[in-house]
Formats: C-alpha cells, structure tokens, sequence
C-alpha cells in the first residue's frame, strides 16, 4: 500500500492495540457459516406477497422455528408464533383480544422470541448483532441474546430482566423488536434480479422496504430502466410508463405513490379523443387488472382515451428515437409514416393490413413524428411532474447506487434477462464508433450508458444515455428486453395476430444447453464448471411441463409468476431461491391470499422448497465473496501493524 491510504488507514485505527483487535474480529468472523442469501425476480408491484416472502424469507424462517420449538409447542403454537414474528404488531393487537393473562403470555412469548433470535443470530458476530439491535433497547436484547448456563447465577438475572420488562409495560415493544430482528436476521442479504415496477399497484411501497433493507443489491430489468428513464427526463420512457398503467388500470404507483399528476394528460384526451370509442384501448379486464378498485364505465372510458392518447405520443417519440439514432437499426419500426388514413390502412414489412381503429386527429401525414403544440405541452408538463418527483427520484437514485446490469456474486452470474446471441449460440456483436461490442463489454457499456442518462452534465451525453435506457426497454439487442421487437402498434391497431408476434432471442431457446451456459459464465471470468447463472424475464410456465433448472442446474430461471397477471400462464406464483452454508434450496410458491387472512388465520404462503445442490462441506464465510474482501482488509491492516512496528507510522 502507499503511505497515503496507510495514513488514512491509521486514523481510524490509531493505536497498534486498535489494529490488532479489528484483525483478531476480522480473522475470527471467517469462520462463521457462510451468509444466507434470498433471491427474488419479477415482483411486479405486488408487494403484499413481496413483503411476506423477505419477513418469512420464503418459508425458511417457518422451518427453522420448527426445528427450534418443536418439543416446546404444538404445530398450531408454533404456527402462530410463526405469524407473530412476521407481522408483530398486527397480530400482537389480534391476540391479546382473547389472552385472560396478558403479562404471563409475554413472559413466555418474550422466551420463546428469545431462543429464535439467538439461534438465527448465531452466524453473526457480536458486533454485527450489536449494530442491528434498535437504540432504545440495546443494551437490554443484548443482555438477553446472551447464552447462559441454565444452573449459573445469571439465570436469575436473566429472569428479573423479563419480569421487570413485563412490569414495565414494555412487553409489547421488546415483542415487536425481538420480531423485526429475527426477521433480519434470518436473511444477510438480498438479491432483485429485475423488475420491480409495473403491473401490480405497490412498486413505491417495494422501493421503500428495499431502501430500508439492511444488505440489497438490483440488477435492472426492462420494467425498471423505463421508469428510470422516465426519472431522468427520457419522453419516450415517461410516455411508455405511463401507456403501460393505463394499460392495466394501474394509476396507485403514478398518483398516490410518487404525486404524479395526470390531469394535463385526461384533460387532452377527453377533449381531443370525447367522441372515440377507443375500443381498442379499453383497460384490461377485470381478471387481469392488477388495480383493486372496479372501474365503472366512464371511468374506464377516461381510461382507454388517456391511454390513445399518450400511445400516439409515444409512437412520435420513439420515432425520433429511432431517427436521431440510426446504429439503433429499427428502422422496421417506423409505421406512422407507412399509415394511409384514406384507405384505412397500414404497410408493414411491404404488405398491408387493415387498420382497426382509423381515427387519428393529431397524425400530419407530412410529419408524422412531430408532437402537435398540444401534445407538446402535455408531454412538457408530464416531463416536469417526473423530474420534481422526490420520491421517485429517491427511488432511481437508489437503484443506481445499489443496481446494475448484472453483478457477479460467490460464483454466481446475475442478471434479468439474458445475453444476446446469435442462433449457432456465439455471443451476439454490436460494432459503434470502431469497436466491437458483445457479451460482458456490451453489458458494461449500456450499464455506463444508462448511468450517463441520468447523471451526466452534457446535455448531449445525458440525451444519448436516455435514448439508451429507452432502447433497452424495447431495443433487439437489448439485454433487458430480449426480442426482436416490441409490437405494441401492431397490437392496437393490427387484428391480424401474425403482426404481434415478438421473436425471443436465441438465447431462450439455447439457455438449456451446458456448452452455451458456461461459455456465458467464461465471458464474465467465472468458473464454467462450478459457476451458476441466476436470471428472470420471462415466467416458467410450469403448468406447460417448464422447469426452472437448466443446463444441469447451472442456470436457474426464478420468475415462475410473482405478479398476478402472469399466475394463470404459470400456474403457480413465482419462485424464490436462497443460498445458505449448507446449499442451494428453490422454492415454488402458490398465491398470496392477503395480509389480513395472514395474520387472522394464520393462513402462510404455501410453498414447495426442494434442495438443488449440496455443498459438499459446509460453507463459512473465508470461502465466500464477503471472505476475501475480509482477507484484503486483514493484509491492509497487516500492512498498517507492519509500518507501526517499523516506525513509518507513529501511534496516536
């Protein structure tokens, strides 16, 4: 090390004797089992189940509880120990209803609470555990998350510290406490691999519980660089944003969750579009509307008109995107210019078809691409709602200090959706400005892109990274997205089904062979024989045979259908994994019924978890990711002990 970063390394730790106990904490936290880690894909705004999976971390903290208090409580005890751990202080309100002597059920919940929290806090250091403990009761869970010898002095002790919780009228917050801290520390740490937003109608109440989350990463999916696109200032993402929620009667994220105001667009639309039917517009039905609330039918009118609206406006923009940016190669999706209003129809790809919905006010045939004064002025106002959205802004900026397009994590590959092919299977090239582009570069470079999107000072480099962030919502060599094109013109105005076909890229139909998987885990520097590949995008269908383990469970496909608009394809809801010191388990899982059926029935979400691999020792933390960072800071601060003892650095 220079002596510049030793010198900085020395005024945290002072002394020899300071340096010597971080190396001692460090070296002895190497051999603790390795972290429990909990992936999740494709939540899709629905955050009733999200958040019952990350407090129950998908089932597995239900087990661990059997496994505790299996000899001390009967199933149903232990199920509604179970509960009450997940949701303390609504089942804490429920219980106590119907308790004829309230201070002894606390004396022994508060024990029971107790042997959980230690056993699940026993892959931490103290230090670790002390950091988690809530400020205002510290020292006291800490006095209590102490083993002690059931015949020792301190059982007493021990003792008097419940009882005088109980007397004090506290046992409800240390309940809600020992509750939270179980919960934490059952997971060490989280991993999103895409697609938090859109469909369901809590995307801003995810976003608020990851950012409360104590360890977290994100790897980008397409649902999410449109909304980050649309945060930064991109019109053709905000105007895609704000198509899809309509789409499916799903305004709660846009209005209630980040204050975004739609009146400028309804106001266009009723007066623009009041005589239009927009049958081709009509919200989703209600089996596949993600919105609680019923809509009646000039609400849903409002709807379908708002929703013309704003795709007219997004079929210009996105032609100037397309414009502006020619090595985009999309070109084929240029089809305002190609509609004729006077025979009513559309040329695509030199045949003509039909339209179904011919009422076109604000479409010149001289410019089809530029936004009317009126369409300008909404899409200004709209710009300005998104930009001066705090929340939102929180929210984005939090998905790029924490997210990515993929990140490599104890030997696994992460990313949302895929790795551009070509159909032989060779990593798909792009060539921009002399160089060659593919595979791990190609994904640096759009991550940089879009990063530059929405930080970037240079109006022209910011416009470029916004561009960026919109193809990779829709792009053919989009990562995120992963098909040839996005047909959403051909669905609204096209009834011939062949023009809404979206072609994969090759890299779906090739994931399952082995020779192409570890070709992908070479490319990013992992190990191709022992590496694995996590990613989501597109539901296992399992109600059609679909697995998802392939290529000999080096990949592991974990969207199964988490949002509701997606269970009847799966039929299931979504699948979870986590990765523990002993193994990989996936878990398969039915749908999440309500918060309220949780906690007054105690009704769980089922879940079907089997073992996909098992180390065939168990792992601790020096064989992990988190191990040798831990490693690099003991040889630093080796370095530091060493310039000590040699006089280059004196103590304090």
């Amino acid at each position: 090390m220079n002596q510049e970063y030793i010198s900085l390394l020395a005024e945290r730790f002072p002394t020899i004797q300071a340096a010597s106990t971080e190396i001692v904490e460090l070296q002895s936290s190497l051999y603790l089992p390795k972290e429990t880690e909990h992936f999740l894909s494709d939540i899709h705004g629905e955050y009733e189940a999200f958040v019952h999976l990350l407090r129950s971390s998908s089932g597995s903290l239900r087990r661990r509880i059997d496994e505790i208090l299996r000899d001390q409580l009967s199933r149903q005890g232990r199920q509604t120990l179970t509960t009450l751990i997940y949701y303390p202080e609504q089942k804490l309100s429920h219980l106590l209803e119907s308790i004829e002597d309230p201070d002894e059920w606390f004396r022994i919940t508060i024990h029971r609470l107790i042997s959980v929290c230690r056993s699940v806090s026993s892959k931490y250091t103290r230090a670790e555990v002390r950091r988690a403990l809530p400020a205002e009761m510290a020292d006291i869970l800490e006095e209590l998350l102490r083993p002690y010898d059931d015949e020792s002095d301190r059982r007493a002790y021990y003792e008097q510290i419940i009882e005088s919780i109980v007397e004090t009228g506290t046992g409800r917050s240390y309940i809600i406490g020992l509750a939270h801290l179980i919960q934490r520390f059952a997971t060490s740490h989280l991993h999103i691999i895409g697609d938090v937003f859109d469909r369901g109608p809590g995307a801003h109440i995810i976003m608020d519980t990851l950012m409360a989350h104590h360890s977290v990463d994100f790897q980008w999916g397409n649902h999410d660089i449109v909304w980050m696109g649309a945060a930064a200032g991109s019109e053709a993402c905000i105007a895609n944003v704000i198509r899809v929620s309509l789409r499916y009667a799903n305004t709660e994220t846009l209005e209630n969750g980040y204050g975004i105001s739609l009146i400028p667009l309804a106001s266009f639309a009723m007066d623009v579009y009041r005589d239009d039917p927009c049958d081709q517009f009509m919200p989703h039905s209600a089996e596949d509307r993600v919105s609680a609330a019923e809509l009646d039918e000039t609400e849903e009118l409002l709807l379908a008109r708002m929703q013309k609206a704003i795709s007219i406006i997004q079929f210009k923009l996105e032609g100037q995107v397309i414009q502006r940016r020619q090595h985009y190669l999309m070109t084929d999706r240029l089809l305002l210019d190609k509609i004729n209003l006077k025979t009513g129809t559309v040329t695509i790809k030199n045949r003509e078809y039909p339209l179904t919905d011919t009422y076109l006010p604000t479409l010149n045939a001289d410019s089809p691409y530029q936004l009317t004064e009126r369409e300008q002025q909404v899409i200004d106002r709209l710009r300005q709602s998104f930009q001066t959205s705090e929340k939102l802004q929180q929210h984005v900026r939090f998905l790029y200090a924490k997210g990515g397009m993929y990140k490599i994590y104890n030997n696994i590959l992460l990313y949302h959706g895929c790795i551009s092919l070509t159909p032989n299977g060779s990593l798909a090239e792009w060539k921009i400005d002399g160089q060659t582009f593919k595979g791990k570069s190609y994904m640096d470079r759009v991550d940089r892109l879009a990063r530059e999107g929405y930080f970037s000072t240079d109006p022209a480099r910011r416009q470029y990274g916004q561009d960026a962030m919109w193809y990779l919502w829709s792009g053919a060599r989009s990562p995120l997205f992963g098909k040839d094109k996005m047909a959403t013109f051909e669905r609204y105005f096209v009834a011939d089904k062949s023009t809404h076909k979206e072609k994969q890229n090759p890299y779906y139909k090739l994931r399952d062979k082995v020779k192409i998987i570890r070709s992908i885990l070479e490319e990013f520097g992992l190990d191709p024989h022992n590496g694995r590949i996590v990613n989501g995008h597109v539901p296992v269908q399992v109600i059609q045979g679909q697995q998802p383990l392939m290529a000999k469970g080096q990949l592991i496909v974990i969207d199964g259908g988490l949002a509701k608009a997606y269970q009847k394809k799966t039929g299931i809801a979504g699948y979870t994994l986590i990765s523990n010191s002993y193994g990989l388990l996936l878990a398969e899982h039915k749908p999440f019924v309500s918060v309220e059926k949780a906690v007054e029935e105690e009704i769980d979400m089922e879940s079907d978890t089997s073992s996909i691999y098992t180390h065939p020792h168990r792992l601790l933390v020096k064989h992990t990711a988190r191990g040798e960072d831990i490693q690099k800071r003991i040889s630093h601060l080796r370095e530091l002990l060493n310039a000590y003892r040699n006089g280059i650095i004196t103590e304090e």
